[in-house]
């Protein structure tokens, strides 16, 4: 295929270069160099493959564009502005300022036609290959011989960095093995990071090792636009497998004493740099933030074609209703995130002939029975299937051309599992869980935190929440990790007593459509609790609640507990009402839930005026004095713990209800 560019592709190219240096020079803050150099691979994407619509940026059929390398992110900034996007010139001089459309990496929901917010380096590529196997995934449940509603690419652009990430690294060996053809990744090639060049850490043959996880792989040079172009034919015709393309690039491109060097990448390049730089472009050299004539032409050409492309897709959407009016509707509702009318009426209900649960038994069944009742529930678990209770019954694996399953195997990859969840969750039409051990949510960490800050409705099912796991020992055991998480803004970290508690949190997590939510469940068995306070359902929805009331009057002493905890301190509750202390017990299942309620209701749960309060949690202390206040106390493990059976453990811990009555007396004085 041959591929023509004029003088007018040059002038687009040398303006997303010169937009790019002066805003960090305005800003007096970002990486120039990426951008200078990336102008031209930008350009030829976008300008001659990528599908986008402008006026309608979350067109379902849209093409993604992932910038992995976030803080090139005026390279996109640019893309956008020329494009069409309603993303001003005002926009791009306010680069990096309170309240701006431009933020120093780009972020979703902030500026229209960002994809994904990327910055922490390598979560872009994951996303990447998440947005990539949604296509897939949709494609083969509402695509038709004679009718493609589902028909886009994924591109994602990374740089040295990215590559460097385990996590890029985890997902892109998913990506091979799933055999993603309509993935490409453009690796920056430049040879150039932070430190200097790259041979200073980074002597790997990267097109080696993408060629051997399964990648169809290319090298180009990323100055040529005719190369780069036959380049990216050429992974749009690869039907197999997932496409990199090495280009190699010049960092800040032009400037007279900073190309190719790493004092191009994370600085403004000086007021005598751009000038020069812009001189070298044929540029004049007073201009600041100039777009000339005819510059966007090439950008808005494409730009019509996708709107002719959303037309014609629109077109097939009418058809598809017309003939196939369920599939239409349901199409619809998953890619607008609505749950299916009566979904709650399946929730299975546990009563005292079910017997003690584990929470995350409970939670297995909780799935089992909402399943076939919200078929874009879809995850997996990194290779711990069976002891997280995730399998989805009758249910096939998603493989490498066999999209139709249900159930992902991430395999031992909770880094790539967490991205992978952000960038199905990005791409919509898909409800993705994923699941581990709750020590191991070190691992997903990154990948959690972007879902809090992007607000994506992901859920996570830790399993194995404290010591009561057992022998296995210090190394599995989470303590800090409860702590940890619930530091986190935007995220419900939710701990169940019991199994009727888990499907309510499993009720709220899936009405949650602003943020992730993390199941934090037990190995052990638990015992059904029958407080007579309110129902879990009800009272788990708000976060913390009675579950029994202290008899013979208003309670001296609140003891406050979540999980396996719960039934310990409704133990040690009956031994303090036999000894005359009346004792409320409040189960606290979601810290932030809780925090959000009104002042009346917490109020109501924890009066101020019932000063004695005791906490149990087989975890840090860390926190708890906000629900405690400063007269109360915590039955808590701020250390490590040990390998022994878990009852072992909890007993020499101090967690039985022996020692926790003996800490409420302390209490009471």
């Amino acid at each position: 295929m041959a591929f023509t560019f004029s003088d007018t592709d040059e002038l687009c190219i040398n303006t997303l270069r010169t937009l790019a240096m002066d805003a960090v020079q305005k800003a007096n803050s970002g990486h120039p160099g990426a951008p200078m150099g990336l102008a031209v691979v930008g350009h030829v994407l976008w300008s001659r493959f990528l599908k986008f619509d402008p006026r309608h940026p979350d067109w379902p059929d849209r093409d993604r564009f992932v910038l992995s390398c976030g803080h090139a992110s005026l390279l996109l900034y640019g893309l956008l502005h020329l494009s069409g996007y309603d993303l001003s010139l005002d926009d791009l001089k306010n680069f990096r300022q309170w309240g701006a459309r431009t933020p120093g990496h780009p972020e979703r929901g902030e500026t229209p036609g960002v994809e994904a917010t990327t910055g922490p380096l390598g979560q872009g590529v994951g996303n990447a290959v998440g947005m990539a196997l949604s296509e897939r995934m949709l494609a083969s449940r509402f695509n038709r011989s004679d009718r493609r509603v589902v028909d886009h690419r994924t591109w994602v652009l990374a740089s040295d960095g990215d590559l460097m990430e385990g996590v890029a690294a985890e997902a892109s060996s998913l990506a091979g093995h799933l055999g993603l053809d309509r993935l490409c990744l453009i690796y920056d090639d430049n040879k150039v990071t932070i430190d200097g060049g790259t041979d200073l850490s980074f002597s790997e043959d990267v097109m080696a090792r993408y060629a051997a996880l399964g990648w169809h792989v290319q090298a180009v040079d990323g100055m040529d636009p005719h190369a780069v172009a036959t380049a990216l034919a050429a992974a749009v015709a690869e039907t197999q497998r997932p496409s990199m393309i090495a280009a190699r690039t010049r960092i800040g491109f032009g400037s007279p004493t900073k190309e190719g060097k790493s004092s191009s990448h994370g600085a403004p390049l000086g007021e005598d740099e751009v000038r020069a730089a812009k001189e070298a472009y044929g540029w004049d050299p007073q201009a600041r933030f100039l777009v000339p004539e005819g510059a966007a032409a090439p950008l808005r050409e494409r730009a019509a074609a996708g709107a002719a492309l959303h037309a014609a897709w629109r077109t097939r959407m009418e058809e598809m209703r017309e003939h196939d009016a369920a599939a239409a509707a349901e199409y619809g509702r998953r890619m607008a995130g609505d749950l299916p009318a009566g979904w709650e009426d399946h929730l299975p209900v546990f009563t005292g002939e079910t017997g003690d649960l584990a929470s995350r038994a409970a939670s297995g069944k909780v799935l089992a029975a909402l399943a076939p009742v919200i078929p874009e529930l879809v995850g997996g678990s990194a290779d711990l299937a069976g002891s997280n209770n995730t399998h989805i019954p009758d249910s096939s694996d998603v493989a490498a051309g066999e999209y139709g399953g249900r159930v992902l195997r991430f395999g031992v990859r909770e880094h790539a599992m967490g991205a992978l969840m952000n960038g199905m969750s990005l791409h919509g039409g898909l409800r993705p869980f994923g699941a581990t051990f709750l020590i191991f949510s070190d691992y997903a960490r990154p990948a959690i935190r972007m879902a809090a800050l992007t607000r994506l409705p992901v859920i996570w099912v830790f399993t194995h929440d404290s010591i009561g796991l057992g022998e296995d020992g210090p190394t599995h055991q989470p303590v800090e990790h409860l702590a940890s998480l619930r530091a986190m803004p935007n995220l419900h970290v939710i701990r169940p007593a019991d199994a009727n508690e888990t499907v309510a949190a499993w009720r709220v997590a899936l009405a949650r459509r602003d943020g992730p939510t993390v199941l934090v469940l037990s190995r052990q068995k638990l015992p059904l609790q029958a407080g007579a306070g309110q129902a879990p359902a009800a009272g788990l929805a708000r976060g913390a609640y009675i579950l029994a009331e202290a008899r013979g009057g208003s309670p001296d002493l609140i003891l406050l507990a979540s999980g396996s905890e719960v039934g310990l301190v409704m133990a040690a509750r009956d031994l303090l009402q036999g000894e005359g202390v009346p004792t409320r017990v409040v189960s606290f299942p979601c810290w932030e839930i809780f925090a959000g309620q009104p002042e009346s209701y917490r109020e109501e749960v924890l009066p101020s005026a019932v000063t004695a309060r005791l906490s149990v949690e087989a975890g840090a202390s860390l926190g708890w004095d906000r629900w405690v206040g400063a007269r109360g106390a915590c039955v808590a493990l701020d250390r490590f713990g040990a390998s022994a059976p878990a009852p072992v453990l909890f007993e020499k811990f101090g967690f039985v209800p022996g020692h926790i009555v003996s800490r409420a007396r302390d209490l009471l004085g």
